[in-house]
């Protein structure tokens, strides 16, 4: 039965006719009653009577003659699918056309028919499957996209998510961990980077640029390889952040678009580390097991008031055996409990301290392990979360 079709539970399959003659026209009413309840049919006699009506209603199957009026042959079909791609048709052809019938069939249309040899339960079938075709049609299609998007997705997170440019030997060891927010499909716009210049200098940027989405994260892939390049130019400090900022105000489409952002400038000589802040959280200075919040005056974030940021440099010595964790935001924003509350820069904290656990890999990871288990209940993680570790390497081994 028609019924059977894939069509709304509960609802009748709905059937536009397009035909100009009525004899023929009377021919497909009859095999529409001869199916019994439940098919519907409506009956138009030119291709723009027929654009009208699906301007305001969508049919589940059209069965159109491809000798119409305003319409004649292919053109019939290619007209109607112009007006709406979506739908599932069957042609009407003559005793003489069944080759016009394959073409279709060729050009979109999910069946075809042949006028005078067409019986109901061959006629009810046609429908059916044409219905059943078109939605399968539509399922690999948007299976199709969802593929090419995961691919974009993936493109976009080798960008975000860069192999750190440190050369063999290599003073400072740099560890990095990225999670995606509990909406999988959506990226976020947080980046880091990591570049050692010919001095042995270790550069560090970690960032956000608000928002989700292919067009945040595309904004932090254009950030991320332009601090590359200005590093590897030679350009740092505050002049870096401004040129940054050029270049996000430039991209981006809405003007309340900002990116925050975090710089080092580790000098494996001196033990000395440079921090700039443009509006990015503070970071974790951990030391002998013990964890403890950080956070130098800074600047605004990027794009927040073009040209007017200030942001200046503050130097602070890391011991042997200390390292620093910067990371976004949301590691700490996220809901934990029953969802009235987040973690908070606090809770961080707190949890970071039940950690004493020696190891920068085994320490990061089960950080994120007990934010991720305090935010479960609360629907986990909702924002994405970048985090780096850096410390220094003592004559090729890690310092403990």
């Amino acid at each position: 039965m028609v019924t059977e079709a894939a069509t709304l539970p509960g609802r009748a399959t709905r059937i536009l006719l397009v035909e100009d003659d009525p004899g023929d026209a009377l021919l497909v009413e009859e095999l529409v009653a001869d199916l019994g309840a439940g098919p519907r049919l409506e009956w138009v006699r030119t291709l723009a009577e027929a654009g009208e009506r699906l301007r305001t209603d969508t049919p589940d199957c059209v069965l159109l003659d491809l000798h119409l009026p305003d319409a004649n042959g292919l053109e019939a079909l290619a007209r109607l699918h112009q007006i709406d791609d979506q739908i599932a048709v069957v042609v009407m052809t003559g005793l003489d056309e069944e080759q016009t019938g394959l073409n279709a069939l060729a050009a979109g249309a999910q069946d075809y028919l042949v006028k005078g040899r067409v019986e109901p339960e061959l006629f009810g079938r046609a429908v059916r499957y044409a219905i059943q075709r078109k939605h399968a049609e539509r399922t690999t299609a948007a299976l199709r996209a969802s593929q090419m998007r995961a691919q974009e997705n993936a493109r976009l997170e080798r960008g975000l998510l860069p192999t750190p440019l440190l050369g063999a030997d290599r003073a400072v060891e740099v560890l990095a961990r990225y999670r995606p927010g509990a909406d999988h499909s959506l990226l976020g716009g947080d980046f880091y980077d990591a570049v050692q210049d010919a001095d042995g200098v270790v550069h560090v940027v970690i960032g956000d640029v608000a928002g989700h989405g292919p067009e945040a994260a595309a904004t932090g892939v254009a950030l991320r390889l332009a601090w590359r390049t200005l590093v590897l130019s030679g350009v740092t400090g505050a002049r870096q952040l401004s040129l940054l900022e050029e270049l996000l105000v430039a991209e981006r489409r809405d003007e309340q678009t900002f990116a925050t952002a975090t710089v080092l400038r580790l000098d494996p000589v001196t033990r000395l580390v440079q921090v700039r802040r443009a509006g990015h959280p503070g970071m974790l200075r951990r030391a002998d097991g013990v964890s403890s919040w950080l956070e130098v005056d800074g600047g605004p974030a990027l794009g927040f008031v073009p040209g007017h940021g200030q942001w200046p440099a503050h130097e602070l010595s890391l011991a042997e055996n200390a390292g620093l964790m910067l990371f976004t935001d949301g590691l700490f924003e996220g809901h934990v409990g029953d969802g009235s509350r987040r973690l908070g820069e606090d809770g961080l904290l707190e949890l970071a301290n039940t950690l004493p656990i020696a190891h920068p890999d085994e320490f990061v990871d089960a950080l994120i392990e007990r934010v991720e288990d305090r935010a479960a209940t609360a629907g986990g993680l909702d924002d994405d979360v970048a985090i780096l570790y850096v410390r220094w390497r003592d004559n090729g081994r890690l310092a403990q």
